[in-house]
């Protein structure tokens, strides 16, 4: 099967029943590292994913991926994670990657910290490639975050004043160990980690199956669900 053929047959592939319990939910959780942040120019250089189920992750399980872009990398974000010119050139462009990427997604619901930055490169190479995008249902952490943060204003993780809370800040806030900073599969790791100690306050809040979390998960709620009491966003 070509890759035409495989992002028309996968791509489009997502979790069906709304009312799925949090619990019984297999979770895809991504980080990208990449040459920059501009859609139009710049490229992935590597993908990092391990599954979850429910609260559990799966470390026997992992998608680590490192990419040969188009674009040229930025010495500012090599700076950042560390992946250097020469161990990018004999590894596969994004055509040789986006397949098996693909096929370790399917039937699962995507979380990532900031995902929106993720999913437009993943989407458009996806695109690019096969003329469709990945159709997974996708839940952002910070939009989870924000959510609660409405809700537990006194509890010490959700209180920290921070004008908009990067991975490392909440995991600092919620005292989890960060060991390979800036690799995609280290922060995939710390965004499930970040991910398990926020289910148990969303299910106090009411918020128990795949319906409701892909409402107050939704990437696209990440500017609405920072809003400051004054009124100003705070992302």
């Amino acid at each position: 099967m070509g890759l035409l053929e495989w992002g028309r047959e996968k791509l489009g592939w997502r979790p069906s029943g709304a009312d799925v319990p949090i619990l019984d939910i297999r979770f895809t959780v991504l980080d990208t590292e990449l040459t920059g942040l501009d859609e139009r120019r710049d490229d992935i250089v590597s993908i990092g994913a391990l599954h979850m189920h429910g609260g559990r992750i799966e470390l026997g399980n992992t998608f680590k991926a490192l990419v040969n872009p188009r674009a040229v990398l930025d010495r500012r974000t090599v700076v950042i994670h560390g992946i250097t010119p020469s161990q990018l050139e004999e590894m596969p462009v994004i055509e040789g990657v986006l397949a098996s990427f693909g096929e370790y997604v399917a039937g699962t619901v995507l979380v990532g910290h900031c995902l929106s930055i993720d999913l437009a490169f993943l989407n458009r190479d996806a695109r690019r490639l096969t003329g469709t995008r990945f159709r997974n249902v996708a839940v952002d952490t910070l939009s989870l975050y924000g959510w609660l943060r409405q809700r537990h204003a006194d509890h010490p993780a959700f209180a920290t004043g921070m004008p908009g809370p990067g991975l490392f800040d909440l995991a600092a806030a919620f005292e989890i160990p960060v060991e390979e900073a800036h690799t995609a599969i280290g922060d995939a790791y710390v965004t499930a980690q970040l991910l398990q100690r926020l289910l148990p306050f969303l299910t106090q809040a009411g918020v128990r199956d795949l319906s409701s979390l892909r409402r107050v998960g939704n990437p696209k709620r990440q500017m609405a669900n920072l809003i400051a009491p004054d009124g100003h966003t705070h992302f």
